[in-house]
């Protein structure tokens, strides 16, 4: 039995030795890296105009967990350069695993944000068709979902299809064993599955330092054959470059791909967390004048492809959306409470018809 040893297999999987980068903090071009080419302007412009809608949609998904609407929601400003970047990598026969944190990533999918919020509402498991979607349900536990998505992805192989799955996972999860778990079965089958980790320094209150010894979480996909990358997440045009790249590479037949994006979770965990029991003002401050927003928009202006008529109509779209929003949201949620024994068994137990019953009963029964 011979071990590959080839020192180019080994080097082919290797992360770059600093992240990837086109764009600097202040909005100015770098120079660009080799082998990932840059997104199209159009494509950067419509990444602007879903990066304004999605900062809007998080900021409107946080006040109205405030005023009672939603139970939970886990905001993800900060990171919308990763949660665009990774919608826009994929064509729509594609598939999306999401984790609780990717609703922006969602909305930006086309899916009902009403439907996307539903989860965080309390409703229902899932608000939306993840068939007709294409978007598997949002991830509660950390890393499950990355062994669901490479089963969907070998899946779609044997059927002869060209489609691509990508898992998002933050750096939390890459502690979990379901994660490498998934990396050697992915590596194993030559899965087309790209691994999107979005590296936002903590796991709820667990700095990045007490989880990992590795250089880079980039790293650990090449302990299982796995080509891997690092980029600067809060780069919009580096990680639509790389995950296309990632995304190509996956369809080509060539294997899973595993990509870290360097990002910041700028507000707390939940709306349940207090960040500045872990985190000092002055760390907070400096990633926000790395916001990949202004970044994006410095960038754009600068290359002549944004004016001012340009941000005020994606803003204006942003206000509407985010009031439709609105109303919808605080229109009262019809519900069945019967639904709680649906879909639990496709042949009720006796114990759930006897459970239905006393709720019937209860129901039904005069007030006092």
């Amino acid at each position: 039995m011979s071990v590959r040893t080839d020192r180019q297999v080994v080097d082919g999987l290797l992360p770059s030795p600093v992240p990837v980068r086109f764009v600097a903090e202040d909005g100015t071009a770098v120079e660009p890296p080799t082998g990932y080419p840059a997104p199209g302007d159009g494509q950067l412009l419509e990444a602007y105009r879903r990066m304004v809608l999605g900062r809007r949609f998080d900021r409107q998904a946080t006040a109205l967990t405030k005023q009672g609407r939603l139970a939970v929601y886990p905001s993800s400003r900060g990171q919308e350069a990763c949660q665009i970047a990774g919608v826009l990598a994929l064509r729509e026969d594609d598939w999306l695993f999401p984790t609780y944190r990717d609703s922006v990533a969602l909305v930006s999918r086309g899916i009902d944000p009403v439907e996307v919020l539903t989860l965080l509402r309390g409703d229902w498991h899932c608000g939306y068709d993840p068939a007709a979607t294409r978007v598997a349900p949002q991830c509660t536990p950390l890393a499950t979902q990355t062994i669901h998505a490479v089963g969907l992805a070998e899946a779609l192989r044997r059927k002869g299809e060209d489609g691509v799955v990508m898992a998002f996972i933050g750096d939390g999860g890459t502690s979990e064993g379901d994660f490498h778990e998934a990396l050697n079965y992915a590596a194993v089958l030559h899965a087309p599955v790209v691994f999107f980790v979005q590296n936002n320094k903590y796991a709820i209150s667990v700095p990045l330092a007490r989880q990992t010894a590795a250089p880079a979480l980039a790293y650990k996909g090449i302990g299982y054959g796995i080509r891997s990358e690092q980029v600067d997440g809060n780069d919009l045009v580096a990680t639509l470059s790389v995950l296309t790249t990632a995304v190509e590479h996956a369809r080509a037949g060539e294997g899973p791909f595993l990509v870290e994006a360097h990002t910041y979770r700028m507000d707390a965990h939940t709306n349940a967390d207090d960040a500045t029991r872990y985190r000092e003002p002055e760390e907070v401050e400096r990633w926000e004048s790395a916001d990949p927003l202004a970044r994006l928009e410095t960038h754009l202006r600068d290359r002549g492809l944004l004016d001012a008529e340009g941000i005020a109509s994606a803003h204006e779209a942003a206000e509407e959306f985010a009031s439709r929003l609105r109303d919808a949201m605080n229109a009262e949620p019809e519900t069945d409470p019967y639904e709680l024994f649906d879909h639990v068994f496709a042949d009720p137990t006796p114990q759930l018809r006897e459970q239905r019953a006393l709720l019937a009963s209860e129901l039904t029964a005069p007030e006092d």
